[in-house]
Order: C-alpha cells, then structure tokens, then sequence
C-alpha cells in the first residue's frame, strides 16, 4: 500500500497551488505518471511567475546582453559581472521584495536586502554598496506611512547590522502604489575575476551541502504568493514572508568568503525564492547532473516539518554548497568556527534527476531540466493591446494649463512635494559611511561613488525610474530611465558600463498590462545599445496591482534600472555643488516649451493624462559624450542634471550643499512654467569658472551640442529675472524638513 507522501496529487491541489489545468497536464506527461503532492509542490513553486518568468521569458531573451566590459551575461550566473580592470570584477544585481513588504513592510524590506547580498557573496565576491527604489501609495494615507516607516526600518536595521553601506536610491509616491508598494534592492560587490564561484553543480560522487541558518515554516511557498494578486484575502497569506538575521548573514558572509579562499567549492547557490527545491534543481539542471537529498538531514527548527515544507521554505540566510569529495572536513571546520550549520544532505549523480527522500523513503523524482527557466519550464506569448488612455494621454495641449501668476510661490510648494522633498527622512536611517568605501557622503553627485581600495579607480551606481513617465509611454518612459541612469553616471565623472533592472508591473493575463511590459523591454533594448550598456539579468515582477470589487487596478509600470559605471580616475569625481560666487550657470541640451508628465503639472496642477515629457535619444547621447569630454578637460566644477521637478529644482539641489545660490534668465521664447518646472529630457547644468569661460565656449561650439548661459552664481540669494525669489538658507529648510512632517503628521 501507497504512504500518503506518495499518493497522486489531484487537480484540485494543484490549482490550489497555483498551477493551471494544462500545466498540470504537461507535468504529467514529463514524468509519464501523475505527480505525487511532493512534486506537485515542487513544479507550483518552479513553474510560477516569479520563478520560471514563463510570461515574460520570450521578451527578456531580446534584451542586449554583450558589451565591452561583460565578464557574466545574463542567465550564467547568480548576478551579472563586469570588467573593471587591473584583474577585479563588479558582481551586482537588483531584485524586488513586493508582495512580502505589502503585508509586513519590515520583515519584507529587511530580507530584501539579505537575499541580494547573498546573491552577491554567493557568487565569491565582497558586497561593497548598496541602493534601493521604493514606491509608496498617497503619502496622507495612514497604511502608507506605515509602510515607509517599516521597509526603511527593515532595509535600514538589516544593511547596517549586515555592514554595507547605502550610498544612494531613490522613493516615489503615487496613489497607484497605495496597496501594492515596490521595494526594489540593488547591490554590488568587487571579486578578483579569475576567482568566481560557479552556481553549477558538477563532478558525480561531490557531497551536497546546506550551510547558514536552520529551515523553519517561514516563507513557505514565498515564491508562489508573490506570483499572483494582492487582495482583500493576502493578509491570510502573512505565513509566506520571511524573516531574516542580519548578523547570521554577517556570519554566513565571512564563512563564505573564507571557503572561496580554498579549493573546496565545486558550485554555490543562494536559497532564496523556493529555497532548496529552486536550488538543487538550478544547480543541477545548470551543470547536465542530478542530486540525490535527504530531506530528514536538513536542520530545521519545527519537529515533524513535512518533504513538502522542508523543500518550498524560505528561511533566510541558507546556501547550497556542492563540495569537492575528500575535502568536507574544510567545509564543516570553516563553519564551525562561524558557528553555522554545514551539514551534509546530499550528493551529485550521473543522472538528469533530482530525487528527495525522507527517512529513507523517496518522496519525489523530478528531471531537473524540466523545473527551469530556460529549460522545460513553460514560455508564453501573452496576447498584448494598446490601452486606450494611451491615445488620450497624447491629446494633452500645454496650452490649456493657464500659468500661475505667482510662480515663487509655485516654486516653495515644489520643494516640498513628496516626489521632490528632500529623502532625508528616509537615508538618515541608513549607514552610508560602514566599510570607509563611501566617496560620495560629503561630496554630493548624481550618483553613489564607492572607493576601490588599492587602485585609482573607483564605481559610480544608481537607480532610476520615472514611473509616470513610463506610464504615459511605456517604450520612451524606459529608454528615459535607462538615459538618465547614465546621466547620472556621467554626472559623477563616470563611463557607463552595464545595468541590471528590477521589472515591476501588473498581471501579464491583463492585455494592458502585458502591453505596458512589451514596450518597456523595446525601449530599454533600444536605449542600452545605444550607452553600450547591456543588461546582466535582474528581475520580474508581475501582479503588482489591487484587485478591488473585481477589478483590477495595476501600479505605474515600474522597470527599475539599476547601473553600474566605472571612474578610471577617483580624483575626477564630478560633484553637483555650486562650488564659488560668480561662477557661471549653464544648461547643456535643449530647452523645450514642455511640462508634459512633470511633477508640475501633475501635482501642483492635477493633471494626470499627458505624454511622456519631450526626448530625444540622439541628442541625449551626444549631451552626455559632451559632458563626459568637459570633465576630462576639467573645463567645468559642478553637474548635475535636470530631472524631476525640473531646472528649478536642479539648481536648488545645486545650492543647497554650500548654501550659494543663483541669478538666472529665462528663455523668452518658453513659458516661464516650462522653463523652470517643465522636465524635457537630456538637459545638465553645470558651472564654469570664469577663468575658463572662453575655453568653455570653445568647446562647446566645435562639439554642435546645445548651451545656453543662464547666469551665475551668487552669495545666497535665489533670482529669476531679476525677481527675488527668496534665499537658499529658507528653502533648504523647508526642502529637507518637508518630507519629515508628512510622514510624522
């Protein structure tokens, strides 16, 4: 007579476990028999969106993955890596944490954190640096202020017990995001690049082991409940977010990094999303071999844990480590000394199997190829249509927005707009300054700048995305995201080298929806072969959306873009700051009569339905070549470009460091609303001292880029044509203290 761990699973069971009816079909025809539950779980967690990316797989294969500096591509490895010369490597990644941070915001951010580091570390490389993108529904809300309070507590707790600096991110307010925030983590770490740790099993006859923290009931099934809605019903589903130890993985970091000094590792994985079940099967089906595991020898923290539950948990601070033969007392030494578990579960066959067994008695045979992405895992093509607020967004007329008579008083509610608002609130609770790597903590640039001891080189990171402008036009709202990152990369001195993206959207069955992600992938193709910036990987996350009496009401679509450039020269660092009174003010690009998807418009106005603000990739591209040779020639001492809530913004971030400010002219052929607070696209603003201003100019004229001189510097009054528009001591005031009193309200 059958056990009851190996009678045939149902249909029922398995659409309760998230499969479809013909998915369960294609399983059954894999194996040649029904699956039994075991292994129903096994395919519901490797099968579901967050796992196999079966409805987005066919269009992240159309993304550039080659560039000059690649050492991994997308889909090798872990995390992406690349080239940074004299021998070392950047390893770097970013992934969400949605679902978990929408039920319990500080558990869900904090192991956020904890499983991008191990991604990193697992792969044999120190994480240096860390970033993060959040969104975050209507800030008057009393659910999202406590939302932002727990994931920056999360993400703030976990990064500075774990020891790696925050050095930059970026948080957007948006009432799409009122049910459904985004928490997206970036990190990157510095690897000699002769020394990577392959996620591939390999050598029949090699032990398998399990290494970290114990297997508890957290995060059972995590992968499954964030591969579909959040409705009134999630709250039911709490048992799936993980919880995290930051100083575990402080440990698990350390022993790590000691055993990648030895000879013993044949191949390491991370247990994130479908914890070992995700891991034997990569780790096999990546290397052409089996395993064989013993699920009674994994360590757990409840008594009598099912096969079931030992395979799809999620506790954190766990890592597969496949070990050359002879050479596990290394191993189990390493880890006693950090006093972590290393047990044995299991070994490497000649098969293409992975079998679990439980006391002896097998509880599941799955062929590992068949559970992964890119393997037997299905791929949809998800049928996509253009929603019809797209054709209406296109029939906004700035002419139809009547200018305000008083724009001063425009420009202070600016500053304190939520979007635009200092985030000092939030950054405040991260430590920037743990491991002395951090260049950028009084030297403000547009992006995060982290030392590379023992060279003259130094990495320049960020994340960007302007999900409203995405929303408005998928494919151009991207190629805007991917162009500004590296805006912000050569701002700070830097070459942009590659990204990593973190693709957040709404349910890929929504025609709309799918559309929205269709066009996002087009536009970041398009942008990343032009900056030479392939994509290393990342990650997709769909469902991202309320269900609401039956309808569903998705979030901005959100591909966050996380970059990676590389400053030959750390001397060059290129800072945002006004540095001297009378220095000039310039703007590099062109300057269009647009407030199109502004912060302006939308906020200050009220005006949802406009296009994506003006942009041209080309000019763009020769703007930011320009800069880049301006800094070389040490031509300019301060850039920064012009982004959300427009130049005006741009210059008072400028003066705020030094507390010098500005006297500017207006375009008279713009309106004065566009010119100050619209946000057309592929604008910097920079200062040249008037030593070189004639050498300035000469550059600027045999380069045929667009500039136009706006004025310079002052002591510390802000002017606008010759109107005072109040001093940079009261606004910074209110720009820093502004998001503080809304949160605490």
């Amino acid at each position: 007579m059958e056990s009851t761990l190996q009678q045939e699973a149902t249909l029922e069971q398995a659409i309760d476990l998230g499969l479809r009816q013909d998915e369960f079909e294609m399983i059954k025809e894999i194996l040649g028999r029904t699956p039994n539950f075991t292994e129903t779980a096994v395919y519901s967690v490797m099968w579901s969106e967050h796992c196999s990316y079966k409805n987005s797989i066919v269009w992240l294969k159309t993304l550039p993955k080659d560039g000059p500096h690649m050492l991994v591509k997308a889909g090798e490895e872990n995390a992406g890596m690349v080239d940074i010369g004299g021998g070392l490597g950047c390893v770097f990644k970013i992934e969400s944490h949605n679902h978990p941070s929408a039920l319990e915001p500080y558990q869900g951010a904090a192991t956020g954190v904890g499983g991008i580091n191990r991604d990193i570390f697992t792969m044999g490389a120190r994480p240096i640096a860390q970033l993060n993108s959040l969104r975050f529904g209507n800030i008057e809300n009393d659910r999202t202020k406590w939302l932002v309070k727990g994931v920056t507590k999360g993400i703030g707790d976990y990064g500075n017990a774990f020891g790696i600096p925050i050095v930059g991110g970026e948080v957007f307010f948006d009432d799409s995001y009122n049910t459904n925030p985004l928490v997206n983590a970036f990190s990157a770490g510095i690897i000699d690049s002769k020394k990577v740790i392959s996620a591939k099993a390999s050598g029949p006859g090699n032990p398998v082991f399990i290494v970290g923290s114990a297997t508890g009931k957290d995060g059972i099934a995590g992968a499954a409940f964030a591969s579909k809605d959040i409705t009134e019903d999630s709250a039911n589903d709490l048992p799936s977010v993980q919880v995290g130890d930051p100083f575990m993985e402080k440990l698990l970091l350390e022993a790590t990094m000691e055993l990648a000094q030895t000879d013993a590792i044949r191949g390491m994985q991370d247990m994130g999303a479908a914890g070992i079940t995700c891991s034997t099967c990569e780790m096999s089906a990546g290397g052409n071999v089996g395993m064989d595991i013993q699920l009674d020898l994994v360590p757990t923290r409840q008594d009598n844990m099912l096969p079931y539950e030992i395979l799809l948990s999620e506790s954190q601070e766990r890592m597969l480590v496949v070990v050359a033969k002879g050479q596990e007392d290394v191993v189990k030494r390493i880890f006693d000394k950090w006093d972590l578990h290393a047990e044995e579960i299991g070994v490497v066959t000649d098969s293409d199997r992975v079998r679990y067994f439980m006391h002896g008695e097998m509880v599941g045979d799955v062929p590992a190829e068949s559970l992964v992405l890119g393997g037997g895992a299905p791929q949809y093509n998800r049928e996509y249509k253009e929603p019809a607020y797209y054709q209406e967004f296109k029939k906004f007329n700035m002419d139809d927005v009547k200018q305000p008579e008083d724009l001063k008083e425009v420009a202070f509610k600016m500053l304190q707009l939520p979007n635009i608002a200092s985030k000092r609130w939030v950054y405040e609770q991260y430590d920037s300054m743990v491991g002395t790597k951090t260049m950028t903590t009084n030297r403000p640039s547009d992006a995060g700048i982290v030392n590379i001891k023992g060279t003259n080189k130094a990495l320049a990171m960020t994340v960007d995305c302007n999900s409203r402008y995405v929303n408005a036009d998928p494919e151009v709202g991207t190629m805007i995201a991917v162009s500004e990152a590296a805006r912000n990369i050569v701002c700070s001195g830097g070459i942009p080298s590659a990204i990593t993206n973190c693709l957040n959207f709404g349910n890929p069955y929504n025609p709309e929806s799918f559309w929205q992600f269709v066009g996002a992938i087009k536009g970041m193709s398009t942008a990343c072969l032009k900056f030479e910036t392939p994509v290393t990987g990342g990650n997709v996350s769909f469902y991202n959306q309320t269900v609401k009496d039956g309808v569903e009401i998705p979030v901005f679509p959100t591909p966050t873009i996380g970059m990676i450039g590389i400053l030959e020269d750390k001397d060059r660092i290129m800072t945002l700051d006004f540095k001297l009174k009378g220095d000039l003010i310039f703007i590099i690009g062109d300057c269009v009569n647009d407030i199109a998807s502004s912060e302006y418009l939308a906020t200050y106005h009220g005006i949802k339905a406009s296009p994506a603000p003006h942009f041209d990739l080309e000019k763009e591209y020769a703007m930011q070549n320009m800069v880049k040779g301006l800094i070389q020639n040490e031509l300019i001492n301060a850039a920064h470009d012009v982004a959300d809530g427009g130049l005006y913004i741009t210059l008072v971030e400028m003066s705020f460091p030094r507390e010098l400010g500005f006297d500017i002219v207006t375009d008279s052929e713009i309106r004065e609303d566009a010119f100050l607070f619209g946000e057309s696209q592929g604008r910097v603003v920079v200062t040249v001292n008037e030593d070189h201003e004639e050498d300035f100019i000469e550059f600027m004229i045999d380069s045929g880029v667009s500039f136009t001189l706006l004025g310079h510097v002052t002591k510390g009054k802000m002017m606008v044509d010759d109107e005072h528009f109040g001093f940079v001591t009261e606004a910074k005031e209110l720009y820093n203290n502004a998001l503080g009193k809304l949160l605490e309200n």
